[in-house]
């Protein structure tokens, strides 16, 4: 402060809001130090009695004022001024709705997506769009033919344009229900025909097959490297590098925890407490391994070493070393020098396998390292998980989501695993009357796949080829479910489970029913579970683990394995066998 004040003293320098002047502000470029006096001091200057309110009139607006948190809105993009009012006025009702450290980084695609709009009027219109009543379907029309044509020069990707079409849909909606389009508003005389329809928006592509996971040989090879990441970036980014490959949670999530993030069970195994600041559920418990426990007890009693005279309830388990004296404020990034590590590091090479002249031949090649960032070891930790046969369901709860959707886009089955799994089950595939349908196992084509799933429709148990059925989509049975009873049903050893728990149920239902259940006759003996429908279950299940029993160790194991694929991949929860199998050991010189 005194070299700023010395030479503000020297120059006869009124106020510092001079500086807020680039040109002026530029004569400090000499002095970093004071630059960043004066530039801080003209941001606090700013704020200086500001609002949300006031700040919503800007075109920039300060983040702060609205969140407390930092980051900007920029609406200077849009050129028409009624149109820009109109987005700011949106944002404004939007934004407390919003939820996380930045809610902002929520409504700023919205932002861009209307930017595009409003481009798009001002190069195709000739009054640049800036008359609400004249606008008309057309320009709707317009807007999505350049989208196409941006989409399609490379401009922007395929999901931008869909989520661009999707986004300026909802602002516009929303611009009306708002009332900004009723007279004496911003918006007003604004047609009913300038929206965006359901089937303007273009279909999303589906996910690339590799997904976002890193292969093993990858990890393997990061986590040999972590002592070169705590010698040039430090401490407390290997320990948050190391809990996100560990725990699968997000940055946000591990660089703001506690340092009493530690806990037990009732039975004494060691779980992670983290706030999901995402869903805005704080207090979340994760299981965890008892060597991940370990390097938190171990981060836990360093950080007290360096802090001893606060609380614990105060500090923070990766700790900035930046303006902390008392350890209460968190790292400020744990990309930023994961991403100098990463790059840092020799060529990390996973095996391919190619075709040569000779066949197929297996290389070391380089892996790309902009695939390697802080959330893909989410992707990672969902893909570990999935692969070791944990259910789904309780994979929806490790990765803390509350749509089974959201996780089963987390993870993949490879084509050629499916198709692997799929020809060894069909192997072991049966009629209702336990007998084999396939002897052996055929190499299916590419038609013969298609011919597959076109050809028959999932029932309760197994799969269904009856043509009526088939083609209302499984909506339209002749018998109503009376599946091992129907000569078009077909069912395979991944449906073992789901076969035992079906008999589980049909043995109490017929028990209850015989016992003092109030109902009449008819309904009695239509729900009552006949004994020849339990002898056919029965009679399949022992048929299953027959033609099992008859398989050698290593065939039951090959079988196994791809009953476990086939049932991850198919779209709806069936149930998943009870023991999985376990979680790939990535980091094998590392203690429990």
């Amino acid at each position: 402060m005194r070299p700023l004040c010395d030479r503000l003293r020297r120059e006869h320098t009124p106020s510092l809001e001079v500086f807020a002047d680039p040109a002026k502000f530029a004569t400090l470029a000499g002095s970093k130090s004071i630059a960043s006096v004066v530039r801080t001091i003209l941001v606090w200057l700013t704020r200086l009695g500001a609002t949300p309110e006031s700040e919503s009139r800007r075109d920039v607006w300060d983040l702060y004022i609205f969140t407390g948190q930092g980051g900007t809105l920029d609406f200077t993009g849009i050129s028409q001024p009624r149109l820009r009012e109109a987005v700011k006025m949106w944002a404004y009702d939007d934004l407390p709705r919003r939820r996380g450290a930045r809610p902002h980084t929520a409504v700023q695609p919205y932002v861009l997506a209307m930017t595009r709009l409003s481009e798009s009027l001002r190069l195709q219109r000739e009054d640049d769009g800036d008359h609400p009543a004249l606008l008309h379907r057309g320009d709707i029309v317009a807007f999505c033919n350049r989208l196409a044509f941006l989409a399609g020069n490379g401009t922007i990707s395929a999901r931008t344009r869909s989520h661009i079409v999707r986004d300026v849909a909802l602002v516009l909606t929303r611009i009306r229900t708002l009332g900004l389009t009723h007279p004496g508003q911003v918006m007003e005389g604004l047609p009913a025909g300038f929206r965006l329809q359901r089937e303007d928006t273009p279909d999303e592509p589906e996910d690339t097959e590799a997904g976002k996971d890193l292969p093993d040989a990858v990890m393997r090879q990061l986590c040999d490297h972590l002592d070169a990441l705590e010698q040039t970036i430090g401490r407390e980014v290997r320990v948050g590098t190391e809990l996100l490959m560990d725990t699968g949670r997000r940055p946000e999530e591990i660089r703001q925890l506690a340092l009493d993030c530690l806990a037990q069970d009732p039975d004494g195994s060691p779980v992670l407490v983290y706030d999901n600041f995402k869903s805005c559920r704080p207090g979340c418990r994760l299981p965890i391994a008892k060597a991940t426990a370990a390097l938190i007890a171990s981060q836990q009693e360093h950080v007290r070493t360096l802090f001893p005279h606060t609380p614990d309830s105060e500090l923070k388990l990766p700790p900035t070393g930046r303006k902390n004296p008392h350890g209460t404020k968190a790292i400020y990034s744990i990309s930023e020098g994961h991403r100098t590590w990463v790059d840092s590091l020799p060529d990390l090479l996973v095996p391919v396998t190619m075709q040569d002249g000779t066949g197929p031949v297996t290389r070391l090649l380089p892996f790309d390292k902009a695939r390697i960032y802080p959330y893909a070891y989410r992707h990672t930790y969902a893909q570990r998980h999935a692969d070791a046969g944990v259910a789904p369901d309780v994979l929806k709860e490790l990765m803390d989501h509350t749509d089974l959707k959201v996780t089963q886009n987390y993870y993949r089955v490879s084509q050629e695993r499916r198709r692997e799994a799929v020809e060894r089950v069909v192997a072991l595939q049966f009629d209702r009357h336990g007998t084999r349908v396939w002897r052996k196992a055929q190499s299916l084509l590419d038609s013969e796949h298609v011919r597959r799933a076109i050809g028959e429709v999932s029932v309760p148990y197994g799969v269904c080829q009856e043509p009526s059925n088939v083609a209302a989509g499984g909506q339209s049975c002749p018998i109503r479910f009376r599946c091992v009873g129907c000569d078009h049903f077909r069912t395979d050893v991944s449906y073992l489970p789901d076969l035992q728990t079906y008999l589980a149920d049909l043995l109490p239902s017929r028990e209850r029913l015989r016992s003092a259940f109030e109902a009449d006759d008819c309904a009695r003996s239509e729900a009552r579970p006949s004994e020849e429908e339990i002898r056919r279950v029965r009679r399949l299940i022992a048929r299953v683990k027959a033609d099992l029993g008859d398989l050698s160790a290593e065939e039951q194991a090959q079988i196994e394995a791809a009953v476990a694929v086939v049932r991850r991949s198919r779209s709806v929860l069936l149930g998943m066998p009870r023991i999985g199998q376990p979680l790939p050991d990535v980091r094998p010189r590392r203690s429990a």
